[in-house]
């Protein structure tokens, strides 16, 4: 199969997002080491955390309603320019205050492929590749941020080898300076994306509402994605991590080799994606890898032995990540051009939501049995996929993407 060319807008976008996703993977690692570093107590901890995650939240809205009219390439060059700032201010402040104001600018995330304001333009902004090669962009898109995150999570370490070396290096929080080149990288990137990636304005100066005809459609889409991320939020890395050590005694090493596993599987599944899609079409292989990928998720507690969760997790990883780029060709593909901004913002912006509340819960039930989150992940996930099946599966889409063998 030829992978047909992209754009030299979409390749741009890649390379802008290569960049942060860089900083996002370097961050993650850093942000809980450098709180704790300032001598942050655990609740001025969660204070942080929680204002990154309400600043995605907050700053994709703010997206949705305005990111068309103020212009997506401003909006995405100016993201770059904060995420610039924040690095600062991470780097050079101890002040709880200016930590969560920057937080709350919404261009920090620790999430490397759905991150927030920057994911939603990105979406829109690939979604002008024509039908074709729109898939095969967005699968790429991901194992991008992917690739790119999990080489800034190595370079993590790169602060405690240069203080092995050099007895006065700089501390840890001041790596959090990193940001600014990386960040004013993406945003040259950024700022050389051609017009081709905004929406035409409308002649007479009148505005609209960013969300129309496709209303309806988009708030069923936001419900299903925010059920789907709670689900997922019951096992997120950190407690899989918890669950193989006290369930098998793993060590940090043995887990560390697990999960560099799960992100090669991870890229590799969406670079597989465009292949299904073009045999069976965007919502076939959006249900039909997602579903049994659940049943595997289930499957993992009855595993005897840490071999055996791993081939699961491994088994369970490369199916169920064939859903990230389809999902969003999919969303893409149902709406039409001047309407994508706000449908992806709203769209993520419902899986951020929602995606705390399984880990809180998590806990509680693992009162009933150590791997009960795995079981209920696995049931929420698969009731989203057969709504989503009963609710989309006789919803045409247009001829553009019929003609490619996306249509369902």
């Amino acid at each position: 199969m030829t992978r047909p060319p992209m754009s030299r807008d979409a390749r741009l976008v890649l390379v802008a997002q290569s960049f942060r996703a860089f900083a996002y993977g370097f961050g993650a690692v850093l942000i809980g080491a450098t709180l704790r570093e300032r001598g942050f107590s655990a609740t001025k901890v969660g204070i942080v955390l929680a204002a990154v995650v309400a600043g995605t939240a907050l700053a994709s809205v703010v997206i949705a309603r305005r990111g068309d009219s103020i212009g997506r390439r401003r909006c995405y060059v100016t993201l770059y320019l904060l995420l610039a700032l924040t690095g600062v201010a991470f780097a050079l402040s101890d002040q709880l205050w200016l930590l969560v104001l920057v937080s709350l600018t919404g261009a920090l995330s620790t999430e490397v492929v759905e991150s927030g304001p920057f994911t939603s333009l990105e979406q829109s902004m690939l979604a002008v590749e024509d039908g074709a090669s729109r898939m095969h962009v967005y699968s790429r898109y991901n194992a991008v941020a992917t690739a790119a995150g999990a080489v800034g999570a190595l370079s993590a370490g790169l602060p405690g080898l240069v203080r092995d070396t050099w007895s006065n290096g700089p501390s840890d929080k001041t790596w959090f300076l990193l940001f600014v080149p990386v960040a004013i990288a993406g945003a040259i990137a950024a700022a050389s994306l051609s017009d081709r990636i905004e929406v035409p304005q409308h002649t007479d100066g009148s505005s609209r509402a960013p969300l129309q005809q496709s209303r309806r459609t988009v708030a069923r889409l936001s419900g299903l994605f925010a059920l789907d991320s709670f689900g997922g939020g019951f096992v997120v890395q950190a407690f899989i991590a918890y669950w193989l050590s006290v369930r098998y005694g793993a060590s940090v090493g043995t887990i560390g080799l697990v999960f560099f596993g799960v992100a090669l599987l991870q890229t590799g599944s969406f670079l597989a994606a465009p292949r299904l899609t073009e045999r069976f079409g965007l919502l076939h292989t959006m249900v039909f890898t997602h579903l049994p990928s659940n049943v595997l998720l289930m499957c993992i507690p009855l595993a005897p032995n840490l071999a055996g969760a791993g081939a699961l997790l491994f088994a369970r990883t490369l199916l169920s990540q064939m859903d990230v780029p389809t999902r969003q060709a999919y969303v893409m593909a149902l709406v039409t051009d001047d309407e994508r901004t706000a449908a992806a913002a709203y769209t993520n912006t419902a899986r951020y939501l929602t995606r705390p509340i399984g880990p809180i819960l998590a806990g509680s039930v693992q009162s009933i049995a150590l791997g009960a989150p795995f079981v209920l992940a696995g049931t929420v996930k698969s009731v989203y996929d057969l709504v989503l099946w009963r609710w989309f599966s006789h919803v045409p889409l247009p001829d553009a993407e019929t003609k490619t063998g996306a249509a369902t």
